[in-house]
């Protein structure tokens, strides 16, 4: 007779997957494309990509200049998930987003994206 014991583990989601029903639900008319990237989600307009999730991190590509500016704000820092930031991305930490700042970054980072050409 075999005596098997078994644990229930505890399901461990790569990213928050709330952040990213949040992001959908604001961006759904916006005309995006979703794909998982990085361990998270990632998405892009006209083949570009805007914005994502990745762990608790909103992420989002708001271009050199704008990125700066937003690196002097609390719960901001650059994207850098390898060990070589990525240039005019940041990363918006969990403590820093409520709805209403959720809508403010993604619509900056539209607002880059929107201006380039289509991959």
């Amino acid at each position: 007779m075999f005596n098997l014991h078994f644990q229930e583990k505890k399901k461990q989601v790569p990213y928050n997957e709330e952040l990213d029903a949040d992001i959908r639900k604001i961006i759904a008319d916006w005309g995006t494309d979703r794909k998982k990237m990085f361990g998270g989600t990632c998405y892009l307009v006209k083949g570009n990509m805007m914005c994502g999730v990745y762990k608790d991190f909103l992420i989002l590509r708001l271009g050199e200049e704008e990125s700066k500016e937003a690196l002097e704000q609390s719960h901001i820092e650059p994207f850098d998930i390898t060990g070589r930031p990525m240039k005019g991305w940041v990363m918006v930490e969990e403590a820093g987003l409520d709805e209403s700042a959720i809508e403010q970054w993604l619509l900056k980072a539209k607002s880059f994206t929107e201006k380039l050409p289509p991959k």
